[in-house]
């Protein structure tokens, strides 16, 4: 199953507006967007490039649980208090994104209950999508050789 974009989960009214928002970004490969627990400021759409998701493990390197690629949502923590990003993120590839800045956007679905649902419902599609993504990702690292991943 495709994680939920822009495109596909909001109204093109709330689209459209929406993209009044963003600046436009780039970062080198190797650039880290984000790190586990710090501030959840803001959050991209991807135009081209691709993200991977990761997510530290005590006494183990880096796990990565998902990469993001054109028109996905990196980051969601910044909708939801205490807005600490619960996952890092790195460019694998030069990346080109849509920059939002989380407060306006929190600010705008406050004053429009009908776009703070239609975002909401999105953001919460997404953040599901992850967490299938990341338990995915895990067992498939850690669990022990065999086992049965519909645990």
């Amino acid at each position: 199953m495709n994680t939920p974009t822009m495109l596909r989960a909001l109204p093109a009214d709330h689209r459209r507006r929406l993209m009044r928002l963003p600046r436009e970004v780039s970062f080198p490969q190797g650039t880290r967007l984000f790190d586990e627990g710090a501030r959840a400021d803001r959050f991209w759409i991807l135009r081209t490039g691709s993200v991977e998701l990761d997510t530290q493990v005590p006494s183990r390197r880096t796990a990565v649980v998902e990469t993001l690629s054109a028109n996905e949502l990196v980051g969601w923590s910044w909708l939801f208090a205490p807005h600490v990003w619960h996952l890092g993120a790195t460019a694998t590839t030069p990346v080109r994104a849509y920059e939002f800045d989380a407060t306006a956007i929190r600010s705008m679905c406050q004053d429009d209950p009908a776009l703070g649902r239609a975002v909401t419902q999105w953001v919460g599609e997404v953040l599901a999508h992850r967490l299938r993504c990341a338990r995915t990702r895990l067992l498939d690292l850690y669990a022990p050789h065999g086992a049965d991943s519909a645990v």
